[in-house]
């Protein structure tokens, strides 16, 4: 028999251990079996970080969540429909539940749950190599369960379902397949990708909101052109939209994201904006309608169109510094970061980044009250010289408070004439 309680020992956090230890025992007592359960086993194996725990009860997972909360001066949330609780104190965040089985009325549907024991508990799981468990019981801490062959898997290096009806039963899979695939650099075990290519289909009865939510947990990878490249060749990404690429076009400018990023990853959004950028705006309208993002992502989308009406006007050779803000001031930040990485021009992307670096940032000494204080009366006249304040900066007419001075004397002084 396989023990891994050395394993888990040294790669949990003490303060965690000694809180899975106490919940194990509290279990033990209440004569139930509690067992840490999918991919922090795995990681433990792969030797990969990874502190979201879950653990799977074969019992009333709620119950030992609020008696653990009591010994812990814990607090938690319960879900009383899937029989899951999420214990919380300080920055720990643990997730039991009651160990069910479960069963799909239709491809793409929720499912319907019951209480079982640990073997139906890993048998919904998405992938053999997730399908492990770890006994949390005092006298069998860190007794491996692996009934579906996880962990030959892992050694073999193949990303692999339970059952032939996995992928019809929820076809978000097919995108976790391929996440797990291109981020462990496994491969699809054969069977496994001629059934993901037989029901890939499929994707197009889940709700827009699941698959945008494997989207983003594809732009969350370190290297996400790599899993969109192979969605393409498996038939997924067109299941998004059917004119998506994850080509090399994508890949070079996803990599020039995240050099140019001050983050470790880039913002989504200039990923999402890299994706549908050669497009057509119809494409990209039905994109944002059938993933349903948010107002924020969904407005720098809708941008790109208008956004790439600007490059003629930014290739003119001697146009001022004021001109390039007129031009892009209207338009949403990220759309002008993906503009900066996705256009051939070298002019235009240099105008860009400078617009992003400093021009957006310019700004008159003046303020509106400063103007009022000159004789400038409130209402759209302030707005208009603070307007040509802002340009005069930005096209180097003045460089001083004082300069902004004289220049606003000089404008009040023609008025009078």
């Amino acid at each position: 028999m396989v023990n891994i309680g050395k394993e888990i020992k040294a790669s949990i956090p003490r303060d965690i251990l000694s809180l899975i230890k106490d919940a194990g025992e509290l279990a033990a007592e209440g004569g139930h079996r509690l067992y840490l359960v999918g991919g922090v086993v795995r990681d433990i194996f792969l030797r990969r970080p990874n502190f979201d725990l879950d653990l799977a009860l074969e019992g009333d997972a709620p119950s030992l969540a609020r008696e653990l909360a009591k010994i812990r001066n814990g607090r938690v949330v319960t879900h009383a429909r899937f029989g899951t609780a999420t214990f919380k104190k300080a920055e720990i965040s643990l997730d039991l539940v009651t160990a069910r089985s479960e069963t799909y009325s239709r491809p793409g549907a929720l499912p319907a749950v019951k209480p079982g024991r640990i073997d139906d508990d890993l048998f919904r799981r998405d992938f053999t190599i997730n399908g492990m468990a770890a006994s949390l019981e005092p006298d069998r801490f860190g007794e491996l369960v692996d009934p579906y062959g996880g962990k030959d898997d892992l050694d073999r290096r193949f990303i692999r379902i339970l059952h032939k009806d996995s992928f019809r039963d929820d076809p978000t899979r097919i995108w976790r397949a391929i996440r797990y695939e291109q981020r462990l650099d496994f491969n699809l075990e054969q069977e496994t990708e001629r059934l993901l290519r037989r029901d890939v289909f499929l994707m197009g009865k889940v709700s827009g909101d699941r698959l945008r939510h494997e989207l983003e947990r594809i732009l969350e990878e370190d290297r996400p052109e790599k899993a969109l490249r192979r969605a393409a060749e498996l038939g997924a990404l067109q299941q998004l939209l059917t004119s998506l690429e994850g080509n090399g076009w994508l890949a070079r400018r996803f990599q020039a994201a995240r050099k140019s990023s001050e983050q470790r990853k880039p913002d989504s959004g200039i990923y999402l904006a890299l994706l549908v950028w050669r497009l057509e705006n119809d494409d990209i309208e039905a994109f944002v309608e059938r993933l349903r993002f948010g107002s924020e992502v969904s407005k720098a989308l809708r941008d790109i169109p208008k956004m790439k009406q600007t490059f003629f006007a930014l290739t003119v050779q001697r146009i001022k510094p004021s001109a390039i803000c007129r031009l892009l001031e209207s338009h949403r930040q990220q759309t002008i970061v993906a503009a900066s990485l996705a256009v051939d021009s070298a002019l235009v992307r240099r105008r860009l980044k400078h617009y992003l670096s400093r021009l957006r940032f310019v700004s008159p000494d003046l303020s509106g009250e400063d103007l009022k204080s000159m004789g400038v009366p409130q209402g759209k006249k302030l707005g208009t010289l603070l307007r040509s304040l802002k340009e005069a900066r930005l096209d180097g007419v003045v460089k001083t408070r004082e300069e902004e001075e004289e220049l606003v004397r000089k404008w009040l002084s023609e008025e009078k004439k």
